[in-house]
């Protein structure tokens, strides 16, 4: 049986940046940071004060009060983004719909509810096992979003959850392809989220001595591939799309951005935490997705790297690109979007998903800022400061997860496969 193609007709975020994909596309090409001193909790007690957070948001502008208290801050963030993806691909179910059972949701997180544990554990240790919330089991299950978009927006198909630490919403989006893809839906929702600026979580990471510490500048923090980069940026976030099957779309006359042709995944099978030296598993994730998709290395043109501002990452996945990519790496974009959006684990792939289809889709590659002082062993062209106008037909976007989860996923636009 032939295999059927995918396109996406939707996109949806919210993130440190911007509510929503058009004013974030214009905070990329503007090169604008995410960072700023932490304001959703008191920071006072650790030794990094500052984050990206989602700034202002207001869950009542997507859901009732009553309704939206019900859900963790990850959770909304993702029903926000999953809302404006369906609104742009102008597509919707009723309940009991026949179509609705050929619809679905895959959603990737990498903590789930970890803001709702932290406060119900304080409401434990406080005031004791009577006060704990009946919501806070549904509230922390890490599933809990791709339930609630499914009952929300009727979606009666396949519903699932990635939990593959910072490779989660990319992982979501490659299964949701292979779902419409083995013709079991027609219509899937897929990304991701992390409300992962918590107190607990910033004490852990920087236990491990993973975050940058420039409290003095956090705009700076993030760096990657930069000598003196110093750890990454922790951010939060939520990004989502609308996969289709190529014909459902045409037939319905939907707009499309580009389509999903390669999906790649290996296991470093080293460390729970770091890259295996050398890139052999990255490496290996990418020439998956090109194998996939039946794509030559040299007719790929940008890269969205994973890009932590690591020193460890950075250097092992230039690494990777070069084995991949061979001579051509040196002709090819790379740039890491999490200088300016920091980090958003589980919720990082789906919203760079969104920048590499707006890369292939409006042809200009959005910049690596902090690229001051080269490091000559991240020695490709990775975008400085500045974005840049080309014709980019193919894009691959890169997530890497704690525990040697290595993903990446291939866009083309359609006006190269058709």
């Amino acid at each position: 049986m032939q295999r059927r193609r995918v396109v996406v007709t939707g996109l949806g975020t919210v993130n440190p940046l911007a509510h929503n994909v058009d004013d974030f596309w214009a905070a990329l090409l503007e090169g604008r940071s995410g960072a700023a001193p932490i304001t959703l909790f008191d920071s006072s007690r650790l030794d990094v004060k500052f984050a990206a957070e989602v700034k202002d948001f207001d869950s009542t502008a997507y859901l009732p009060r009553k309704e939206a208290r019900r859900f963790d801050r990850s959770t909304m963030l993702f029903w926000a983004a999953t809302q404006q993806a369906v609104a742009d691909a102008g597509i919707s179910y009723e309940d009991g719909e026949p179509g609705a059972e050929r619809a679905g949701v895959v959603c990737g997180t990498g903590i789930g509810g970890i803001g709702t544990t932290q406060d119900q554990m304080d409401v434990l240790a406080e005031r004791g096992p009577s006060r704990v919330s009946p919501l806070a089991i549904p509230m922390i299950m890490s599933n809990q979003a791709a339930g609630a978009v499914s009952i929300g927006f009727h979606l009666a198909g396949p519903s699932t959850c990635t939990v593959t630490a910072c490779a989660a919403s990319a992982n979501a989006i490659g299964d949701a392809a292979e779902i419409i893809r083995r013709g079991v839906a027609d219509v899937m929702v897929a990304g991701g989220m992390e409300g992962s600026v918590t107190e607990f979580a910033m004490a852990g990471f920087n236990s491990m001595k993973a975050l940058s510490t420039r409290n003095e500048d956090p705009t700076a923090a993030s760096r990657p591939f930069d000598r003196d980069r110093d750890g990454f940026l922790l951010g939060e976030g939520a990004g989502a799309l609308i996969l289709e099957e190529y014909e459902h779309a045409r037939e319905r006359g939907a707009d499309i951005y580009g389509e999903f042709v390669g999906y790649g995944m290996s296991a470093d099978a080293y460390h729970i935490t770091l890259p295996r030296p050398g890139g052999g598993g990255a490496a290996r994730a990418m020439q998956a997705a090109l194998d996939d998709a039946g794509v030559d290395p040299v007719d790929v043109d940008y890269i969205n790297a994973h890009g932590t501002s690591t020193p460890a990452n950075d250097v092992t996945e230039t690494l990777a690109i070069k084995s991949v990519f061979g001579d051509h790496a040196r002709s090819l974009a790379v740039s890491s979007t999490k200088s300016m959006t920091g980090h958003m684990l589980g919720g990082a792939g789906a919203v760079e998903a969104v920048i590499a289809l707006k890369t292939v889709s409006e042809g200009v590659i959005p910049p690596t800022i902090n690229y001051t002082t080269p490091d000559p062993e991240c020695d490709l062209d990775y975008v400085p400061n500045e974005p840049r106008e080309a014709p980019v037909s193919t894009a691959l976007s890169n997530s890497f997860g704690f525990g040697g989860h290595n993903v990446s996923l291939l866009f083309r636009s359609l006006r190269a496969t058709t």
